[in-house]
């Protein structure tokens, strides 16, 4: 297969035997980097167009399945073009759009002056296998229609033109992630972030990927045992990438980098935070969280945001 421009997170990749996987990684030279998502089953519930039934793999069930491929790396597949059967790109889902609560969705931001040339729709709507209950992955391309997207998000909600997320809302989300906070430590830091909302009945996280320009690729690096750290936050400008990035003040330690969707934009710049996970040498250490989805024992949470919450000392 012949890419006409980069591939990114975000996008799709099925391959020829119909695994389905999501890229993970900016850095798709000479490979794809793709974790997997959905796996052919005929007793699936999700349908593709063409008839095919598939199913939604949990996290450790793919790690066990791509471990038993012949791409496996690292905890990841790399995939080469001549295995890739079709690239789905999220910006593809919003040109043929024909879902209703989608259009309304692109018609918000579009108002808010974000070209949808810079939009896109991720997850199992790209791939056409989304379910009634499915919640819907929306993209914004590039920093600046992103931090657009998330004051449109915020200024909308506290007018009132769109709805708070309720408590109940509140409650699926934190059983969906499972973090190492406390509900109350959750929402406190969920919030802020103004990257979830709901249009109408239509509820919707909000996710950012970096425009061609803003590339840098995150070396990998070797691990080396677990550590938590408590320090200031010097950078925060790309806290919602994937990973997110945390520059910290410390004397080993130089940036907290996130693999998991929980601790995205968890913190900003000025505050102090306390980070677990595993450190990682590759020219600096890095300590990284999300060694899996859920992250059990791993965490960052911003200690100053709970100290003025009254939710634990700063």
């Amino acid at each position: 297969m012949i890419l006409q421009e980069p591939v990114r997170i975000r996008d799709f990749v099925i391959a020829k035997n119909n695994w389905i996987y999501a890229v993970v990684s900016y850095d798709n030279e000479p490979y794809i980097w793709g974790f997997l998502r959905y796996i052919p089953d005929k007793n699936g519930e999700r349908v593709s167009q063409d008839g095919t039934r598939f199913r939604k793999v949990g996290f450790e069930e793919a790690r066990q399945l791509m471990h038993k491929s012949r791409h496996y790396r690292d905890g990841l597949c790399a995939i080469p073009s001549e295995d890739i059967a079709q690239l789905e790109r999220p910006r593809q889902c919003v040109e043929r759009c024909d879902d209703a609560n989608v259009s309304s969705i692109v018609d918000f931001f579009e108002s808010n002056g974000i070209s949808r040339r810079y939009m896109g729709v991720t997850g199992s709507r790209l791939v056409g296998l989304a379910t009634d209950s499915s919640d819907i992955d929306f993209v914004l391309y590039g920093r600046p229609n992103f931090e657009r997207g998330r004051d449109a998000l915020r200024d909308a909600v506290q007018s009132g033109v769109l709805p708070e997320i309720d408590t109940g809302m509140w409650r699926r989300i934190f059983q969906k992630r499972t973090p190492e906070l406390t509900f109350e430590e959750f929402v406190l830091h969920e919030k802020r972030k103004w990257n979830r909302g709901s249009i109408g009945a239509t509820y919707f996280d909000l996710l950012f990927v970096r425009d061609f320009d803003e590339i840098v690729i995150e070396p990998r690096g070797t691990d080396d045992g677990f550590a938590t750290v408590r320090a200031t936050v010097t950078n925060a400008t790309y806290a919602f990438d994937s990973p997110a990035i945390y520059e910290i003040e410390h004397e080993t330690v130089k940036k907290v980098l996130s693999y998991t969707h929980t601790y995205v934009g968890q913190a900003n710049k000025g505050e102090v935070i306390e980070a677990r996970g595993i450190c990682n040498e590759a020219g600096i250490t890095r300590l990284i969280v999300g060694t899996s989805r859920a992250a059990p024992g791993e965490w960052i949470k911003s200690c100053t945001l709970l100290s003025h919450n009254g939710t634990q000392p700063g």
